[in-house]
């Protein structure tokens, strides 16, 4: 394996290996939109975090090592192949259909088997560091094999709500595992590699929500309606991609480079690892209701243009902007040490809106939107541009 340098970028090899992780978002969001409701939801976030996980662990160990090198390349292939077999089962693990393999039980030890890997891959790439494998111990004994006993029992013992609490509790045994493991140990090598990778998910999940938009109305002709849906997803999605690439990634790059040794780490840790996850989270979620308004817009001869979203997914399409308002929100404060006025707002104002999503047409609830995201973008874009002239001034 080869060691990276402080100017590493991110390697073809890297994006070859995020091309699984496209197909087992949208899987996420298929998953939520077969059976919507709130048990399905809430489930659907759990298999989320499970595959975050899954990523993560190798955006991580892709900054140390060269993931083009023929060692770490083999491994990134392999587990590709684990990680597909994984979104191949994600439609049935709550509710695995008869014949075949048992779905649930083949997410859970395909799980266990990214983890496995990504540990050995790190101890064998680390022969001189006993910081770090001190650190690979108490990570598989503390975060690895204890979540993998409520994953195990929910896979093969249990079903429906049962099994989601058991694999959400499993999800938070496992990030508070990371935090009791503490930071010694990991490295950052590359600031603007890190920062990079974390970017193109935040891509890939914006460009899931488009995706989810086309295969609503693939089976339907296009109207001035679909259009004008189209239009304000679009204007949507934009809005978001806007906040994160011109406010939270230039700012968080900068800070973690400002960094190092241990504070790094720790940065690394609570901005991308867990504070990413709520940003792609909320454009999942986002990405049903926008799936939602643009089937009934496109299906008239089920839904009128004056027919309102109904039950989890009305929430979703608010609520999902909310979640990423928040994570937003949530970065720019442990990034800068202050909190953004406009975006916890907006947050907030979301994720209660879902109610008011029901009272009115779906397309208007979409143009209404996007129009509120653009707004709480610019207002915080104004905040961020005056705090920064009057820390000039000073």
């Amino acid at each position: 394996m080869v060691a990276t340098g402080d100017d590493h970028k991110v390697t073809p090899a890297e994006l070859f290996f995020d091309l699984v992780f496209v197909y087992a978002i949208t899987q996420v969001t298929a998953l939520m939109a077969a059976a919507p409701s709130p048990a399905r939801v809430v489930g659907a976030m759990v298999v989320l975090a499970l595959l975050w996980w899954c990523w993560c662990c190798f955006a991580w160990l892709g900054n140390v090592v060269r993931a083009d090198s023929g060692a770490l390349f083999a491994v990134l292939v392999s587990v590709m192949a684990v990680v597909f077999i994984v979104s191949l089962a994600v439609p049935e693990v709550f509710a695995d259909a008869p014949g075949g393999l048992p779905a649930p039980l083949l997410f859970v030890l395909c799980y266990a088997a990214v983890r496995a890997l990504h540990l050995v891959s790190y101890w064998v790439s680390s022969p001189g560091d006993p910081a770090l494998r001190v650190t690979l111990r108490r990570t598989a004994l503390v975060s690895v094999l204890p979540p993998l006993v409520p994953l195990v029992a929910g896979a093969t013992l249990a079903s429906g709500r049962v099994q989601i609490l058991l694999w959400l509790g499993a999800v938070l045994i496992d990030y508070a595992g990371i935090y009791v493991t503490g930071s010694s140990g990991w490295r950052v090598n590359s600031p603007g590699h890190f920062a990079e990778r974390h970017g193109l998910i935040v891509i890939i999940a914006l460009g899931e929500s488009i995706v989810a938009m086309g295969v609503g109305v693939g089976e339907f002709p296009l109207t001035v309606a679909v259009l004008g849906a189209s239009a304000a997803g679009l204007l949507l999605s934009a809005g978001l991609w806007r906040l994160y690439f011109r406010r939270l990634g230039e700012e968080s790059e900068h800070k973690l480079g400002s960094l190092d040794g241990d504070d790094r780490t720790r940065f690394a840790r609570d901005v991308y690892t867990f504070l990413h996850l709520p940003l792609v989270a909320g454009v999942v979620l986002c990405a049903l209701g926008m799936k939602k308004v643009l089937q009934q817009v496109a299906d008239t001869g089920h839904y009128g243009l004056a027919e309102p979203l109904h039950g989890v997914v009305a929430w979703s399409l608010t609520g999902g902007v909310g979640v990423y308002l928040l994570g937003a929100a949530a970065i720019t404060w442990r990034t800068d040490g202050r909190p953004s006025v406009a975006l916890l707002a907006g947050g907030v104002c979301c994720v209660a809106a879902g109610a008011a999503v029901t009272l009115v047409p779906a397309l208007v609830a979409l143009v209404l939107l996007a129009l509120a995201v653009a707004t709480a973008v610019a207002l915080d874009g104004r905040g961020a541009a005056r705090t920064e002239h009057a820390e000039a001034s000073a």
